[in-house]
C-alpha cells in the first residue's frame, strides 16, 4: 500500500500578485493528482497502467506561468458558463445582457477572465480531497448575479476521481460548470490520441455551425462518424470528410446523452454512464459519470507544435481528448435545450466522476 502524504507546494505568483500553490491527492492504489487553487486547475494525474508503471495522464503546463496565459484551458474549472454562448449576449427574465466576447463574435468558456484564471479559496485539504469556493460579483464578465460556487475534488481508492459542483446565486442567472482536463492514456507525452478507442452513451449530437456554436438542430449519429455507441477508434473518424468534423478539423461536439428518465422521487440525483476510452498499449481505461445532459468530446483540434508543456514536450494538434460534462452550448438561445439558468433561491449541484481501470 501507498504512503500517503498530504504535499503542498508554492507555484507562483498570479499576475495580480496572490500566491498559487498545488495541492497532492493520493489514494492506496497509487493514483495521484495534483490541482492548484489558481484555476482549481488539474495539473498531473498518474495512473497505473497494466504493469503498475504510472504515467501522468493529462495535459499541462510545468510552472503557473503557463496557466496565466490565454490557451487551451488544461485542466481548468470553467464557468460561469462553459462553451460557446453565440453573439455573446442571451436574455433573462425579459432583460437582455452583454458578455464578453473571447472566440470571434461569441463568448467562450466564461469570458476573458473566467473561473480558469482566478485564485479560489481552499475550503479543506485532505489526503484524497480538496475543496475550493470562489465568490462571483454581480456583472462580473456581464453575468447577473452574486454567485458563490465551490468544488468539491475527491480520489477515492475506487480510482474514481470526484468532481462535485456547488453554486446558489443572488439573482436569476445562467451557470454551467465543466472541468476541461485533457486525457491521454497513454502518457501525457506519448504522442496524439487517434489510437484511443471511444464510446460516449449518446444516440444524438448538437449540430455546429461553422463557428462551431449549436444551431439548435440535434441529428441522430446513426451512419456518422459522430456513432460512438460502440467502441470506436477516434482515427477512424477524425479525418473524415463528414462536413462537421470538417469544419473544425477534428471533434468539438456536444453530445446528448441517453439519459434514465426515471429519477429518484428523493435525495440527489445519481451520475449517469456517459462515456468511456481505452488506450491499447498501456491497457489503461477511463469511465465517465455525471449528471449533466451533454457531454462535449473535443480532440484538441487546436494544439500545435509551439506549445510547450511539462517535461518540455510540445503538443502536437490531437495530442489529448477532453470529456467536458456539461449543458449543451448555447443552449439559453434554443428553448428546446435542457436549461442553464439557475433562480435566486436555488442550489446548482452537479457531479462527474472519472474512474481509471486496467
Amino acid at each position: 500500500m501507498e504512503e500517503i502524504i498530504l504535499e503542498i507546494k508554492f507555484f507562483g505568483f498570479t499576475p495580480d500578485g496572490q500566491e498559487a500553490y498545488t495541492y497532492s491527492l493520493s489514494n492506496k492504489n497509487g493514483i495521484k493528482a495534483e490541482i492548484t487553487n489558481y484555476g482549481g486547475t488539474i495539473v498531473s494525474l498518474f495512473v497505473p497502467d497494466k504493469r503498475g508503471r504510472r504515467e501522468d495522464v493529462v495535459l499541462g503546463f510545468g510552472t503557473l506561468e503557463g496557466y496565466t496565459k490565454p490557451g487551451p484551458y488544461f485542466g481548468a474549472i470553467i464557468g460561469r458558463h462553459a462553451n460557446r454562448i453565440e453573439d455573446a449576449v442571451f436574455e433573462l427574465n425579459g432583460e437582455k445582457y452583454k458578455l464578453k466576447k473571447n472566440d470571434g463574435n461569441n463568448h467562450l468558456h466564461g469570458g476573458v477572465k473566467g473561473f480558469d484564471s482566478v485564485c479560489w479559496r481552499v475550503s479543506d485539504y485532505g489526503e484524497n480531497k480538496l475543496f475550493l469556493s470562489y465568490l462571483s460579483i454581480d456583472g462580473e464578465e456581464g453575468y447577473p448575479g452574486t454567485l458563490n460556487v465551490s468544488t468539491y475534488y475527491t480520489l477515492t481508492d475506487n480510482n474514481e476521481l470526484v468532481i462535485e459542483y456547488e453554486a446558489e446565486s443572488g439573482a436569476d442567472t445562467i451557470v454551467n460548470l465543466t472541468n476541461h482536463s485533457y486525457f491521454n492514456l497513454g502518457g501525457h507525452c506519448s504522442g496524439n490520441i487517434l489510437n484511443h478507442f471511444l464510446k460516449i452513451n449518446a444516440d444524438k449530437f448538437t449540430v455546429n455551425n461553422q463557428e462551431g456554436v449549436p444551431n439548435g438542430e440535434i441529428c441522430d449519429v446513426t451512419g456518422t462518424p459522430m456513432d460512438f455507441r460502440h467502441f470506436r477508434m477516434i482515427k477512424s473518424g477524425i479525418e473524415s470528410d463528414f462536413e462537421q468534423i470538417r469544419h473544425v478539423s477534428g471533434y468539438d461536439h456536444n453530445f446528448v446523452l441517453n439519459k434514465n428518465e426515471v429519477q429518484p422521487e428523493y435525495g440527489t440525483v445519481q451520475p449517469e454512464y456517459c462515456a468511456e476510452v481505452y488506450e491499447p498499449i498501456s491497457e489503461r481505461r477511463m469511465k465517465v459519470y455525471t449528471t449533466k445532459p451533454g457531454v462535449q468530446l473535443y480532440t484538441g483540434n487546436g494544439l500545435s507544435g509551439y506549445l510547450i508543456g511539462k517535461g518540455s514536450v510540445h503538443y502536437q494538434k490531437w495530442s489529448g481528448l477532453c470529456l467536458e460534462t456539461q449543458f449543451f452550448p448555447n443552449s439559453m438561445k434554443h428553448s428546446h435545450f435542457p436549461s442553464p439558468i439557475l433562480r435566486r433561491g436555488e442550489k446548482y449541484n452537479h457531479k462527474t466522476i472519472y474512474r481509471f481501470e486496467v
